[in-house]
Formats: structure tokens, C-alpha cells, sequence
């Protein structure tokens, strides 16, 4: 990449976001990071390129104008869209689940990333295409009891990531999904104190795929779906 671009980062203040967030300032990018939750800020340090706007994504108008800032300035234009927002779960089976642990598993890995990527895609259209990184899991390939309700929302991102990929490769616009296994988060630690961490997803290296997605280096990609997991 030689002239600066911008990434929209949803959910760049989280545990992966904060690492993906960095890595890209790091490589030159102009970073939009839309907040709702004050007190993970301080997982980012300034940076003259990263611009924070308070937005919750589920609502259009706030969705819009964190959209608007991303797409703001013409000498780095808005190209790359990173979808981290999501949500977990896992439980009983199905016959003892609520129908509303699905409704909100879809809303929080499906809908978001629906919303987000429909914003954008005026801008991108507009300039000279771009990319589009959503979040699936390995999940979706090794399904696991009690997970039916995450599963099939993960799925679903990947059902719309190769719809997508689709609908606008004649227009330079490429989209594609990473599938990570659990990532190494100091929230999942908390959560699975006992587990054997050797093959989680490291934040640092997704963040080096996502990176790789959005430059000119990962022209030759889209509708694909990406394992990303720890070797060694």
C-alpha cells in the first residue's frame, strides 16, 4: 500500500480488535474505531490516525455516521471494512434452548455485520473498490454440542461473505471470512482457565491475515474462508 487508506474496525476495542487495530496503524492505515463500551478505550494508545466515535452500531443513524467518518477524508479514502463485532454461547441442546439465545446470537454475528457492510459499500463502490473481512469460526466446519445457536449464526456470516463476494466482484470489491478457533483473549483465559491454549488463535497473527486481506497483496482473494489457528 502506498498512499494511506482508512479501515472501519467494529468491535477495535475488544481483545482481537485492539491487536488488529494497532497492526493496522502500524502499516500505514487510517483506523475508524466505532465505541460503546468507555472502559476498553485503553486498550488503544493515540495515534494521529486513529479516529474513536462513540456509535452503537444497532442503531442506523449512529451506524451512518461512524460510516460517514470513515469515508470523510478524500486523501485516505475509506477501503477496508472489518467486521469483528460478535457474540458467544454455548448451553443445553436445542430443545432446551430459548428460540431468544438464537435471536440474539444472529442480531449480535449476523445482523451487525450485514449493517455494517451495507454502509459501507456506497463509499466503496464510489472510490476504487475495497475489502471486506468478516468473522466466522472454525466452528462451523467442527461443530460442537451446545454451540447450535453460535454455529448456525457463524455460518450464516459465511453464507453472506460468499454471497457478497459475488454480488460485487466486478465492482473491486472483495470479501472474505476468517475462521478462527478459540482466540487467545484475556476474557477467554478467564473463561477456560484449565484449557490447553497451545492452538488458540493468536490476536497478532489474525491481525496479519486481516492486514494481508486488505492490501493490494491479497488482490487475488475473495469468498474465501480462512482458518486461522497457532502452530508450533
Amino acid at each position: 500500500m502506498t498512499a494511506i487508506r482508512t479501515a472501519l474496525v467494529t468491535g477495535g476495542t475488544g481483545g482481537l480488535g485492539a491487536a488488529v487495530t494497532t497492526h493496522l496503524l502500524e502499516t500505514g492505515w487510517r483506523v475508524v474505531v466505532p465505541w460503546v463500551a468507555r472502559t476498553e478505550l485503553g486498550r488503544l494508545a493515540d495515534h494521529p490516525r486513529l479516529h474513536l466515535v462513540e456509535a452503537d452500531l444497532s442503531d442506523e443513524a449512529q451506524l451512518r455516521q461512524a460510516v460517514s467518518l470513515a469515508a470523510a477524508e478524500e486523501s485516505a479514502p475509506l477501503f477496508g471494512v472489518v467486521n469483528l463485532v460478535g457474540g458467544f454461547t454455548s448451553g443445553p441442546r436445542v430443545h432446551e434452548t430459548p428460540i431468544e439465545v438464537l435471536d440474539a446470537q444472529l442480531d449480535l454475528n449476523v445482523r451487525t455485520a450485514y449493517a455494517v457492510t451495507r454502509a459501507a459499500l456506497p463509499h466503496l463502490l464510489a472510490g476504487s473498490g475495497g475489502s471486506v473481512v468478516c468473522m466466522s469460526t472454525a466452528a462451523t466446519k467442527r461443530p460442537f454440542a451446545g454451540g447450535a445457536a453460535y454455529v448456525a449464526s457463524k455460518a450464516a456470516v459465511t453464507a453472506l461473505v460468499e454471497t457478497l463476494a459475488v454480488e460485487y466482484a466486478a465492482d473491486g470489491v472483495r470479501v472474505n471470512a476468517l475462521l478462527p478457533v478459540v482466540i487467545d483473549t484475556p476474557a477467554n483465559r478467564a473463561a477456560m482457565p484449565d484449557a490447553n491454549r497451545r492452538s488458540w488463535s493468536q490476536p497478532a497473527e489474525i491481525a496479519r491475515v486481516i492486514r494481508f486481506l486488505l492490501s493490494d497483496d491479497g488482490a487475488a482473494v475473495t469468498g474465501a474462508s480462512i482458518p486461522v489457528t497457532h502452530v508450533g
